[in-house]
């Protein structure tokens, strides 16, 4: 198995990411966290919104040169805005695509020359709702299919060259759902996995060796809704 190196995490302040970060370290891994804050613990750090292109650009270089390089991205950076397409404020809308989608867009562009160097591996995370759709999520739903689009659009691009995983996860018990309406918060019987559980497939995925990819890995509660 592929041993973890340089591994850079967008939103790796809290929910999934936190946990990657935690995991890879666990594993000998070196985490780099992208966030808007700072990250518990002594990672590697740079504060970033990832909607803003060239900030990613300048981040990414500036922990490619701490770090000595990039083995992997874990994007994991995610926003929602939920509500019916005529009730959801055009902006709030407007930044879930923004941050979900081409934010890992312009993360992945920024770290490329690193990845091909390194022969590394990425891995986008989409969501169950990003192969299924739902009400009141179109915001959402418009950016991890984008975000599944994208990722297998690169995989086929960068076959031979850079490893490509698109991950999709079903409901954790993250902070996501925090400050939403009530009717769009998981209910009192409803089954979310750890980010612990998800971060470990990650791991699974960031170690197999070069040539032999996880090209698609959903993982989600036994009672997901969402899927298939």
């Amino acid at each position: 198995m592929r041993p973890l190196g340089n591994t850079l995490i967008t939103g790796g302040a809290s929910g999934l990411g936190a946990a990657v970060a935690r995991a890879v370290r666990a594993e000998g891994g070196r985490p780099l966290v992208l966030d808007r804050v700072r990250p518990p613990g002594d990672h590697a750090f740079a504060q970033v919104d990832v909607t803003d292109r060239a900030s990613v650009e300048d981040a990414v270089a500036r922990l490619a040169a701490t770090a000595g390089g990039i083995d992997a991205v874990v994007n994991a950076a995610g926003t929602d805005a939920c509500g019916r397409l005529d009730k959801v404020d055009p902006d709030d809308w407007e930044q879930v695509v923004k941050v979900n989608l081409i934010g890992t867009v312009s993360v992945v562009r920024a770290a490329l020359p690193f990845l091909k160097e390194s022969r590394g591996t990425v891995i986008d995370c989409g969501s169950t709702l990003g192969v299924k759709a739902v009400s009141d999520a179109t915001a959402y739903c418009a950016s991890k299919f984008g975000v599944v689009g994208f990722t297998r659009a690169l995989a086929a691009e960068l076959a031979g060259e850079v490893g490509v995983t698109l991950l999709i996860p079903g409901g954790m018990d993250t902070a996501f759902f925090d400050g939403r309406p009530e009717q769009y918060r998981p209910g009192p019987d409803a089954t979310l996995n750890p980010p612990e559980h998800v971060a470990r497939a990650v791991v699974f995925a960031l170690r197999q060796p070069p040539g032999c990819e996880v090209r698609e890995l959903v993982i989600c509660p036994s009672q997901e809704t969402s899927w298939p």
